[in-house]
């Protein structure tokens, strides 16, 4: 205990609570920006578990694609409730005290589920590139039991880079300085705190992030580069353009996952700006879990003919 009587939470910090800065220090952003992310959250919610729901209801959605897209959506709803009620309740609140104990729990399951999406749209681009370029054997290479490993290899890999990123933070001393420079509690932002140093947390970031970001990078864009040499080969238009259709959503929504990723972790940390951080932070904690059901089922001619399916049967 120190001699302000604050206790340290299980290691050397002597930081008992942390403060949030937030998205922005503008007070006359601040109600806008609440009913902005309000409503970006309450379309979040019921897009995913919308999707969710149909997907267990409807027996004909029980395939390879759709078992993904499961997953993607319970990823999506976890993941976008670990930090959006917080950083709501930031715009309309005066002091945003978050306790240093929620911090590192906060920390632990954003990284598990960023990682968790990171292994899953890996997966769902492996699916396609099945679908596409091997249609014949698709429902044997894609067996029950390949997509249960595929999903327990995703968790696997989010829970090992979960428990690195937090572990290193957790061996991190935290003196007086307590006041982060973002919405909710990230690594970069944390790492700008401590009063020991960073380097192995440096190192250790710059080896799991380039894993997660990577490895799942290269194995989507091979898939891919086999799945249009595969298209271009095909002589129908129709046949064309319906792989393209198939592969447009997926491509648009990893791009901008990984894109804004990339852009905020595999940078020395004192590279980065925050403000420049927080807004990338935006598409890849907001956008991403917003869109991708948008992006899933808009377009999709077996979500919606569910959807119909389940509001008749709800009817009568």
């Amino acid at each position: 205990m120190d001699w302000n009587g604050r206790m340290a939470p299980g290691n050397d910090s002597f930081v008992n609570e942390f403060i949030l800065l937030g998205l922005t220090d503008q007070p006359d952003l601040q109600l806008p920006l609440f009913f902005l992310f309000l409503g970006i959250y309450i379309v979040t919610v019921l897009g995913n578990l919308g999707l969710i729901i149909l997907i267990v209801l409807n027996s004909h959605l029980h395939t390879p694609m759709y078992f993904f897209l499961f997953n993607l959506s319970s990823i999506d709803l976890c993941y976008s409730s670990v930090f959006t009620p917080k950083m709501l309740s930031n715009f309309i609140s005066k002091k945003n005290i978050i306790s240093y104990m929620g911090c590192m729990t906060q920390l632990y399951f954003y990284c598990f589920f960023v990682i968790s999406e990171c292994f899953l749209l890996t997966s769902m681009a492996y699916d396609r590139y099945v679908a596409i370029c091997k249609p014949l054997l698709y429902n044997v290479i894609m067996s029950p039991k390949v997509c249960s490993s595929l999903m327990f290899g995703c968790y696997l890999m989010a829970f090992s880079g979960a428990m690195a990123h937090t572990g290193c933070m957790l061996r991190l001393t935290f003196c007086d300085a307590n006041t982060i420079n973002h919405y909710f509690c990230d690594i970069l932002p944390l790492l700008q705190l401590s009063c020991t140093s960073t380097y192995i947390n440096e190192l250790e970031m710059f080896i799991v992030v380039g894993i997660n970001i990577i490895v799942p990078s290269f194995t989507i864009f091979v898939s891919y580069g086999l799945i249009l040499s595969n298209i271009l080969h095909v002589k129908s238009t129709e046949g064309r353009s319906k792989a393209f259709s198939t592969c447009s959503s997926h491509i648009i929504a990893v791009s901008l996952f990984f894109g804004s990723g990339a852009f905020m972790y595999l940078k020395p940390s004192s590279a980065v700006s925050m403000d420049e951080g927080k807004i990338s932070s935006v598409f890849y904690t907001n956008t991403v879990p917003f869109l991708n059901p948008l992006i899933y089922s808009v377009r999709n001619k077996d979500v919606k003919h569910a959807l119909r399916k389940t509001l008749r049967r709800r009817q009568f």
